[in-house]
């Protein structure tokens, strides 16, 4: 599902079902010893998709362990992104040298809670999700919940720098975007302009991001990305 946003040089696994609690090194079953035992199968899930990323990029298996607010620790030279809900768990990897951040999110397409919409959106978002609360065969407020959990998942890791929904204006056109999605599924684009600006580790500004989105088997997933620009076709930066 989530492989048919991803674009070149970005490996995406998912999973639907949960696999077992055994594939887990010890430094990662210490992290779940005392949850709950779906809780264990979901976090196990989730990193054995990540592994499987990590294995399509031909680099061994590691544990993956949390870091700074959480944002998963990948080996050397690898950025990337997991998420997680109720029936669905992913990863997307790649080298940092072709791709400087990655954000993907997965949530249940229905309504969002009483409140949750209005805590996240501009005014702007505000009154296109509620316009038409379920247009085009997806929950507007939660795919917009999406978007913007996605860019978070790319933003931090990349820049360091903490921001709160509102600090991200995510905008969908209606045009569908290219490329092969899985029968019955609905998906499209989104851009999302940022509040600040941050920098990448070559000093390109980062004043935004494209995305994807896809609802499949009712599960909305949403994807950011920022490409690496390579030196020779970059304006002249003096």
């Amino acid at each position: 599902m989530i492989a048919a946003l991803v674009p070149s040089g970005v490996v995406a696994v998912d999973a639907f079902e949960d696999h077992g609690f055994d594939g887990l090194y010890a430094e990662e079953r210490a992290l779940v010893h005392n949850a709950v035992e779906a809780r264990k199968r979901e976090f196990a899930t989730v990193r054995a998709c990540a592994r499987a990323a990590l294995a399509g990029l031909g680099l061994p298996p590691a544990p993956v362990l949390p870091g700074r607010r959480n944002v998963p620790r990948w080996p050397e030279g690898v950025v990337g992104s997991m998420t997680h809900c109720a029936g669905y768990r992913a990863a997307a990897v790649a080298r940092a040298g072709e791709v400087h951040a990655i954000g993907i999110d997965a949530e249940p397409d229905l309504a969002l809670p009483d409140g949750v919409l209005e805590s996240i959106a501009t005014p702007g978002e505000l009154a296109w999700a509620n316009a038409a609360p379920r247009s085009g065969g997806v929950h507007r407020p939660r795919l917009l919940f999406s978007a913007k959990e996605s860019v978070y998942k790319a933003w931090f890791p990349l820049t360091g720098t903490e921001i709160d929904f509102p600090d991200a204006t995510v905008h969908f056109p209606a045009a569908a975007p290219s490329g092969t999605t899985p029968e019955g599924a609905v998906a499209g684009t989104f851009t999302a302009r940022m509040r600040f600006q941050g920098w990448t580790g070559d000093g390109r500004p980062v004043t935004g991001f494209g995305g994807r989105w896809l609802v499949h088997k009712g599960i909305i997933v949403t994807v950011v990305t920022l490409p690496v620009i390579p030196e020779t076709v970059l304006p002249n930066r003096r």
